[in-house]
C-alpha cells in the first residue's frame, strides 16, 4: 500500500518540518505589532473594551420617600466627579446598611453599602464603606470601593452621603 508521502525524498521532508518549526519559532517569538497585526484579530471573540478607572468624591443630598418595614427609600442629586441621581434602600438600624443606583449619563451604577452611626439625637453622624458590584451601560462593569460618610436627620430621615474611593469600568 502506497502512502502520498512515499514518492517524497526524506531530505526533503526534513527540510519542510525544519522551515516550518523554524516559522512558527520566529511568529512566537515576534511581537503582534511588528507582524502588523491587529490585536483584535489574534482572538476568537470580541474584542475587549478598554478599562476606565478613576478616584472619585461624590456627595448626594437625599430626601425619605417612603418606608416598608424598617427599608427606608431614599432618592436625590448627586454632585461630584459623577453628578447625576441617586436612589438608595436604606435600613437605619444599629448598623446602616444600604443598597443604592446612581443614575448617570451613560448608565447606572450599582453596589451596597454599611456604616457605623455615631452619636445620638437628631442628627447622626456614620461612617463606613461602599462597594460598586456592576451596572448598565458604559458601566455595565463596574467595580470599585470606596469611604462613606455623612449625617442622617432621624427627624425627616434625610441622608447627606458622601463617597471618597476609586471606580473602574
Amino acid at each position: 500500500m502506497q502512502t502520498a508521502m512515499s514518492g517524497t525524498p526524506r531530505k526533503s521532508i526534513r527540510r519542510t518540518l525544519a522551515a516550518a518549526l523554524l516559522l512558527m519559532a520566529m511568529l512566537a517569538s515576534t511581537p503582534a505589532a511588528a507582524l502588523a497585526i491587529p490585536r483584535s484579530s489574534l482572538s476568537h471573540g470580541p474584542a475587549a473594551r478598554p478599562s476606565r478607572a478613576l478616584r472619585a468624591t461624590d456627595t448626594a443630598d437625599l430626601r425619605y420617600i417612603k418606608h416598608t418595614g424598617a427599608l427606608l427609600l431614599e432618592e436625590g442629586a448627586a454632585r461630584g466627579t459623577l453628578p447625576g441621581s441617586m436612589r438608595a434602600y436604606c435600613n437605619v438600624g444599629g448598623t446602616f446598611t444600604a443598597s443604592f443606583t446612581f443614575y448617570l449619563k451613560g448608565g447606572t451604577i450599582k453596589g451596597h453599602g454599611t456604616a457605623t452611626p455615631h452619636g445620638s439625637g437628631i442628627y447622626e453622624s456614620f461612617s463606613g464603606t461602599l462597594t460598586v458590584t456592576g451596572g448598565t451601560g458604559r458601566y455595565s462593569n463596574a467595580r470599585g470601593h470606596a469611604g462613606l460618610y455623612g449625617t442622617f436627620n432621624r427627624r425627616t430621615y434625610a441622608l447627606v452621603v458622601q463617597t471618597t474611593g476609586s471606580l473602574s469600568y
